[in-house]
C-alpha cells in the first residue's frame, strides 16, 4: 500500500556543462562605390550583436554579427581620413555533449581582437577572435518529501539543508534610442568609429516584477566636411521591467545584458545630430534561499516499508560579489607625444583563474589602442600598448570545488597627457564574481507498507557498538528508536558513541 506524504515542491536549476571557446570570424567586404579606395587601415573596432541562440541536441547555434568600423587612408591626392561601416556575419556551432533541446544557455562574448588586411583598393578582409564562455543549465521540478501522514511510529532520519531553487526566469526587449547633437559648426561627413557599452546597471524588485535600469554609453569618432575630426560621448538611459511571479526581496536575481542590434547613422530630419538605436535583450533569473528539512533515510518498528531513493543535484550559497581594481600608471608614448588624444580602446583580458580557499587570484593584461593626432598618414594613428595586472579577491567561502564565473567591465577611464607628454592612465576594472556550490541530495520516492513485523520477543538486548555504527543503523536494525536507545542509556549527544560501547536496546511497545 502507498504510503501518504507531505511534500515540499522546488525547482532546481543544475549547471549541466560548461566551456570556454575562442573561435575565428573572417569576412571580405567592398569598399562602396561612393568611398575612394583604400591604401592602408588606420583602425579596426567592432560591436558584437547577437541576433539568435538555439540549443539543439549535443550542440548549441549561435547566430550574430560584428559591426564593424574601419579606418583607412584613401588612396588619393591628399591622402584624406575615410571609413567604412560593415556587418561581419557569423553563425557558430559549439559541441556541448550533455545539451538537449529543452535546456537553458548562458553566453558571455568578448571581442578579444579584430583586424583589416586590404586585398586590392576595393576590398579588404577582416578576421576578428570571440572568446565566449557558455553555460547550460537545466530546470527540473522535483518533491521533497517531508513527512508522513499514514504511520504514527515512522522514524525519520532528516537533513536540514539549504539550497537555492529557481523563482521563475524572463527576458525583455529594450530599445535604447536617442538623437545626439554634435557641434553647430561641424557639418557631419561620416561617422568613423563607434564604441557602445553598458554601465550603472541597477536592478530593484517590486511586486512580481523587477525593475531594471542602466545608461547605454556611446562614443563616436566623426569626420567633418572639411576634414576635420571630431570627438562624441553621450549616456542614453535605459529602464524596462521583467515579469516575475512571486519574486520578493529576498529573492537573488542574476541579469545579463546581451546587445542584438546596433543603428547609427546621420539625422536627416535634424542638423547636427546623429542618430543612434540599440536593441537590447535582458534577461534574468531569480532564485530563492529555502531550507528545507530532507528525509535521508526510515522504518517503522512496527510495519515494513519499502522505498526508492533517487539522487538529485541542487545548487546551493549562490552569491554575487563585486569589486574594484584600480589602475593607475604613466607611460611615455613617443609616437604620441603632446598630439590630440581622440579616444583609447579598452579590452581587460583574464588570462589565468587560481580559485583557493576563500580567495580568487587573477592574472590578466588590459590592452589599450591609442587613437591620436598625427602630422604622418593623414593625421591620425594608432599605438597599441598592453598593461598587465594581478588582482586577488577576498571571497568568503570559497574554495576549489565552488561553482565561480567571473564578468570584467571596464568603470571609470581617464586619460591626460601631462607637460612632461607622458600619459596619466587611470582605470577602473569591475569585476562581477557570480559562485554556487553543488549539492547532491538523496531523495525518497514511493514509500509503500508492507506486512506487520513480528514484534521482539525479547523486552531488551545488549548490544556492542561495531566499527561504523551509529544509534540510527542500531534502532533500525533492532526495531526500536533512537530516542528510546539515548534515555536507556544516559546517551546526551546521540550522533557520538564509541566502538566496543556496551548499549541496551529495550523493545518498542508503541
Amino acid at each position: 500500500m502507498t504510503i501518504e506524504t507531505t511534500r515540499d515542491n522546488i525547482c532546481i536549476n543544475q549547471i549541466i556543462e560548461q566551456r570556454k571557446d575562442n573561435f575565428i570570424i573572417e569576412g571580405d567586404a567592398i569598399i562602396p562605390d561612393i568611398k575612394p579606395d583604400i591604401l592602408s587601415t588606420i583602425s579596426t573596432s567592432g560591436t558584437i550583436c547577437i541576433y539568435k541562440k538555439e540549443i539543439l541536441n549535443g550542440k548549441i547555434k549561435i547566430d550574430g554579427t560584428i559591426n564593424t568600423y574601419i579606418m583607412y587612408l584613401a588612396d588619393s591626392e591628399t591622402n584624406n581620413i575615410r571609413s567604412i561601416n560593415t556587418n561581419l556575419d557569423f553563425t557558430q556551432t559549439i559541441n556541448m555533449e550533455k545539451a538537449k533541446s529543452n535546456m537553458k544557455i548562458e553566453n558571455t562574448f568578448t571581442l578579444k581582437e579584430i583586424e583589416c588586411k586590404v586585398l586590392n583598393g576595393r576590398k579588404v578582409n577582416i578576421k576578428a577572435i570571440i572568446e565566449t564562455e557558455t553555460k547550460i543549465l537545466n530546470s527540473e521540478n522535483v518533491d521533497i518529501v517531508n513527512g508522513i501522514e499514514d504511520l504514527k511510529d515512522v522514524q525519520t532520519l532528516n537533513d536540514n539543508i539549504n539550497i537555492n531553487t529557481l523563482k521563475g526566469e524572463g527576458n525583455t526587449k529594450i530599445y535604447a534610442k536617442d538623437t545626439l547633437s554634435i557641434d553647430n559648426i561641424d557639418n557631419l561627413a561620416e561617422i568613423m568609429k563607434s564604441n557602445i557599452r553598458i554601465i550603472n546597471k541597477e536592478s530593484k524588485i517590486s511586486y512580481n516584477k523587477i525593475l531594471i535600469k542602466a545608461d547605454l554609453e556611446v562614443k563616436l569618432l566623426y569626420l567633418t566636411e572639411d576634414n576635420r575630426i571630431n570627438t562624441l560621448q553621450k549616456t542614453i538611459p535605459i529602464m524596462g521591467f521583467i515579469d516575475i511571479k512571486d519574486i520578493n526581496d529576498d529573492s537573488v536575481c542574476n541579469i545579463k545584458y546581451e546587445i542584438k542590434n546596433v543603428l547609427i547613422k546621420p539625422n536627416n530630419v535634424e542638423e547636427h545630430s546623429v542618430y543612434v538605436e540599440v536593441e537590447l535583450d535582458v534577461y534574468c533569473q531569480a532564485y530563492e534561499n529555502k531550507q528545507l528539512a530532507v528525509i535521508q533515510d526510515l522504518y517503522s518498528p512496527t510495519v515494513d516499508l519499502t522505498f526508492e531513493q533517487k539522487r538529485i543535484r541542487a545548487m546551493q550559497k549562490k552569491e554575487c560579489m563585486q569589486e574594484t581594481f584600480n589602475i593607475r600608471e604613466k607611460q611615455v608614448i613617443e609616437e604620441i607625444g603632446s598630439n590630440k588624444l581622440y579616444d583609447v580602446e579598452i579590452t581587460p583580458i583574464i588570462n589565468s583563474q587560481n580559485i583557493l580557499n576563500d580567495r580568487i587570484m587573477y592574472e590578466g593584461e588590459v590592452m589599450l589602442n591609442f587613437i591620436f593626432a598625427s602630422s604622418a598618414t593623414g593625421g591620425i594613428d594608432t599605438k597599441r600598448v598592453n598593461i598587465p595586472f594581478n588582482f586577488n579577491m577576498e571571497t568568503t567561502g570559497i574554495n576549489t570545488t565552488t561553482n565561480v564565473n567571473t564578468a570584467i567591465e571596464v568603470g571609470m577611464q581617464d586619460f591626460i597627457i601631462m607637460p612632461d607628454e607622458s600619459i596619466d592612465i587611470k582605470i577602473d576594472l569591475n569585476f562581477t564574481v557570480e559562485y554556487s556550490k553543488n549539492l547532491e541530495i538523496n531523495v525518497i520516492q514511493n514509500i509503500q507498507s508492507g506486512e506487520n513485523r513480528t514484534s521482539n520477543p525479547y523486552s531488551m538486548t545488549i548490544y556492542f557498538a561495531k566499527p561504523g555504527d551509529s544509534l540510527w543503523k542500531i534502532a533500525k536494525k533492532f526495531r526500536s528508536t533512537v530516542d528510546n536507545i539515548a534515555k536507556v542509556n544516559g546517551i546526551e549527544d546521540v550522533d557520538k558513541i564509541e566502538v566496543g560501547q556496551q548499549l541496551f536496546i529495550p523493545r518498542y511497545n508503541g
